[in-house]
């Protein structure tokens, strides 16, 4: 248990924190809190809850996920893909049935990473993610339309065509205020980086838009009118549970753990890459789990990793579970002693900002990546794209998977069945010993696809840390999916910030054609890709010590 469960947090504190990383921690921290503000809001209004379960949320999984996860900057609380999710349970089973579905969603969670499952979900497809990570953006989008445009609309059907249709045939009573105001918050939330930094756009847009409705009353709906007062207190509450209809939440419950499980994960593999540290993937899933326990009990709803929050951690100075923690605390002042101010935000202020957040998770540029490579991507893309739309995200995670597992199965089927041509080295050097100790050397001895690419990429920054030239061997490399170059791209940028030069030997033309084309070039130039191996080694020996490669007996 111990080797599994091993907290970050309590790692970093039998060290010591030094005063000024403490200092560091807590500025990130409060700006943070003042970033998930907006968003803890507007994710809780738009799945059909009251406000303040989104803040409960941030705040008691926010606190849990720092204080045991297994990544030093991960920041937890509510995320625009549990939106959808959400919303169907609530229609379904009611608020009593999100609670059992997510205490539900949180055991198992602490099952995967008991269980070591955390390495696994890694491995899903690169396509698969971004297939169910843009339907999500567009279903998010469309729930946004009636706020945005202020239509007169009293409940919004779930199914995807049947809201536009009821949105086409409303558009002639469109309030222009609302629909002004939403726009101001879109240009606000976008472009106020561009004069400052430090206020976090949709918190300013709030700032700015709030008085001015308030100030010439305008005619727009607002927190209030839908759900009335914020609470400024948390309470305890207990689902009313019937044994006989817990297999109604075994399903939603599912779709919960494992995209809870994938976005955390994502989210801690990003955050590694930033800060050049190794989060605990098992340790993650369990503090995940405990949180999505935890939580319901005081009214919030289902809690993972917050992709952009972690971000916005790493870039202000947090470097430890601190930041995540005084995040948590900052959200709870703010609801604890502000929140009566919160009710006034105009509901198109929210939409504003939900629609700039479907813009983020839509990933439109990797779509349109992935629509350019193998007909294999492309189907797992559009085929979880379109059923997460029309259909529901549980049935898309469950088909996409399959899918995958199918696809890969016919092409490994395919290589057996084919002659690999590979590169051979004429004049290959065998007397490693003469090889300077600065110089590291790895080969990738079969396909890179989203099987391996995981641990092919973990190994390479292994290795590629420890010395200042890495020689990638990809003789036998016979092809490289959506997912293999995603992470490669990712394993390069960090050796390149790392100032550790990386050579490719043996690169054959079709993966030389998917580097070109989804601009691998831009980390490797084309005079580090060498068609042999003695090349490449010469060309190491040059760069290490300026001098020719050693004769060979």
């Amino acid at each position: 248990m111990n080797t599994i469960f091993r907290p970050k947090f309590f790692t970093l504190l039998k060290n010591g924190f030094s005063k000024q990383q403490l200092a560091n921690d807590v500025m990130a921290g409060i700006v943070v809190g003042i970033v998930a503000l907006p968003l803890a809001i507007a994710f809780a209004v738009a799945s059909g809850v009251s406000p303040e379960k989104g803040l409960i949320t941030a705040v008691v999984a926010g606190f849990i996920i720092s204080f045991l996860g297994g990544s030093r900057v991960q920041i937890g609380g509510p995320t625009g893909a549990f939106i959808i999710i959400v919303y169907g349970i609530i229609e379904q089973y009611g608020i009593d049935g999100l609670i059992i579905s997510t205490i539900l969603a949180g055991v198992m969670l602490i099952v995967f990473g008991l269980l070591k499952l955390g390495t696994i979900l890694k491995y899903f497809p690169h396509p698969l993610i971004v297939g169910f990570t843009s339907g999500i953006a567009l279903v998010i989008f469309s729930t946004q339309i009636k706020d945005a445009l202020g239509l007169p609309i009293e409940k919004v059907p779930s199914e995807f065509h049947e809201k536009w249709m009821l949105y086409f045939a409303n558009f002639g009573n469109i309030n222009w205020t609302a629909f002004l105001i939403t726009g101001a918050t879109i240009l606000i939330t976008v472009y106020s980086k561009k004069i400052t930094s430090r206020v976090p756009g949709s918190f300013l847009a709030i700032l700015i838009i709030t008085p001015i409705v308030i100030l010439f009353n305008l005619d727009v709906t607002t927190i209030e009118t839908f759900f009335g007062a914020i609470p400024n207190k948390i309470q305890m509450q207990v689902p009313d549970f019937q044994l006989s209809d817990l297999h109604n939440y075994i399903a939603p419950a599912i779709t919960i753990a494992l995209l809870g499980g994938i976005e955390s994960l994502l989210s801690a593999v990003v955050s590694d890459g930033m800060i050049g540290g190794r989060h605990r993937s098992n340790t993650e899933l369990i503090a995940q789990g405990i949180a999505n326990v935890v939580t319901p009990f005081f009214g919030g709803i289902p809690a993972t990793g917050a992709i952009a929050r972690t971000a916005t951690n790493v870039k202000n100075g947090g470097r430890t579970p601190i930041s995540g923690m005084v995040h948590a605390i900052t959200l709870l002042f703010i609801m604890l002693f502000l929140g009566q101010w919160a009710k006034l935000i105009p509901m198109s202020c929210l939409a504003g900002i939900l629609i700039v957040v479907s813009y983020n998770m839509s990933e439109w540029r990797s779509f349109k990546s992935i629509l350019k490579g193998s007909y294999f991507d492309t189907l797992i893309l559009l085929s979880t794209f379109f059923i997460t739309v029309f259909f529901d995200l549980t049935l898309a995670i469950q088909i996409g998977v399959v899918l995958s597992a199918i696809l890969f199965m016919k092409r490994m089927a395919d290589i057996s069945d084919k002659r690999i041509n590979n590169i051979v080295d004429s004049d290959l050097i065998e007397n490693y010993t003469n090889l300077p100790k600065e110089l590291g050397i790895y080969e990738i001895s079969g396909p890179l696809f989203f099987a391996s690419a995981r641990r092919y990429s973990e190994a390479i920054e292994e290795i590629g840390l420890k010395c200042k030239v890495l020689i990638i061997r990809m003789r036998h490399v016979s092809f490289i999916d959506q997912t293999g170059l995603h992470n490669l791209k990712d394993t390069l940028e960090i050796l390149k910030n790392k100032n550790i030069t990386v050579l490719l030997s043996g690169v054959n033309k079709e993966v030389r054609a998917d580097f070109e084309k989804h601009k691998i070039n831009q980390l490797i130039a084309d005079d580090s890709i060498f068609d042999n191996f003695n090349d490449a080694t010469a060309k190491a020996c040059e760069l290490i010590s300026g001098k020719s490669l050693p004769s060979q007996s």
